[in-house]
C-alpha cells in the first residue's frame, strides 16, 4: 500500500518535473528565435559582418539543439522512456554546433577536423545502429 503511494507520488513527480522542463525550453525557444530575428541586423552591417554571421550561426544551431531536447522530452511522454538514437541525435547536434564554432573563430588544425569529423562520423554510426536496433524490435 505504502509502496503503491510512493510509486505513484514518484511517477506524478516525474510527469510534473518534465512539464516544466518542456515549458521552460519552449519559452526557452521562443526566445532564442526572437534573438536571432532580431540579430540579424548585425549580419549585414559593415563593421560586425563576421561576428553578426558566427552569431547568427551560433543562436542558429542552438535553436537544433533545445529542437531536439524538446523532441527527447516529448517522446519520454508518448512512451515513457526516451530511445537512444533520440538521445544520440541530440549529442550529434551538440558536437556539430561545437565543430561549427571551433571552426569559425579558426581554432582547428587539420588532424583536429580529423578527429572532429571521426567523432562526428562515429555518433552517427552509433545512432543509425541504435535505430535498426529499435527498428527490428518494433
Amino acid at each position: 500500500m505504502v509502496q503503491e503511494f510512493v510509486s505513484k507520488l514518484y511517477k506524478q513527480f516525474v510527469r510534473l518535473a518534465f512539464n516544466v522542463t518542456i515549458i521552460v525550453l519552449i519559452i526557452g525557444l521562443f526566445v532564442g528565435i526572437f534573438r536571432t530575428i532580431s540579430e540579424l541586423g548585425l549580419t549585414v552591417t559593415e563593421a560586425t559582418v563576421r561576428l553578426g554571421f558566427k552569431e547568427l550561426v551560433t543562436n542558429v544551431l542552438s535553436l537544433i539543439i533545445v529542437l531536439e531536447l524538446i523532441r527527447a522530452f516529448i517522446e519520454f511522454f508518448e512512451h515513457e522512456r526516451i530511445r537512444m538514437d533520440i538521445l544520440l541525435e541530440v549529442l550529434v547536434a551538440f558536437v556539430i554546433r561545437e565543430f561549427m564554432l571551433h571552426l569559425f573563430e579558426g581554432k582547428l588544425s587539420g588532424m583536429e577536423v580529423f578527429f572532429w569529423s571521426l567523432g562526428i562520423v562515429s555518433l552517427i554510426g552509433a545512432r543509425t545502429i541504435s535505430f535498426f536496433r529499435w527498428a527490428s524490435k518494433v
